[in-house]
C-alpha cells in the first residue's frame, strides 16, 4: 500500500476533464486507487465518484493506493496533480 495528500493547484479544481483524466490515469494500473477527504475515500477509476468529491482549487486529498503496482500508480497519481492536469 502507498498513500500520499495530493493537492488540486489548477484553478478550476477537480472539473470534468480533470476527472476524465485521473480515471483513464488510474485505470492503467491494476492497483485499488482511492482518494478523498478523511475517511471518505472514492474509487479514483469512477469519474462519478471523483466529480461528487466537488474538490476546487486548494483542496488536498488523501491518495491510497493498494495492489502489485501501488507506487508507480501513486506516481502517476501525483504527476497528475503536480501538473494540473495540465491545464496551466
Amino acid at each position: 500500500m502507498a498513500e500520499a495528500i495530493v493537492e488540486v493547484k489548477n484553478r478550476l479544481g477537480l472539473h470534468l476533464r480533470a476527472a476524465s483524466a485521473l480515471a483513464q490515469t488510474a485505470a492503467k494500473f491494476a492497483s485499488k486507487i482511492l482518494i478523498g477527504t478523511g475517511e471518505d475515500l472514492v474509487n479514483a477509476k469512477s469519474m462519478t465518484n471523483l466529480m461528487m468529491l466537488g474538490a476546487a482549487q486548494g483542496s488536498k486529498l488523501k491518495l491510497r493506493c493498494e495492489g502489485p503496482d501501488a507506487r508507480e500508480a501513486l506516481k502517476a497519481v501525483q504527476t497528475l496533480f503536480d501538473d494540473r492536469f495540465g491545464e496551466e
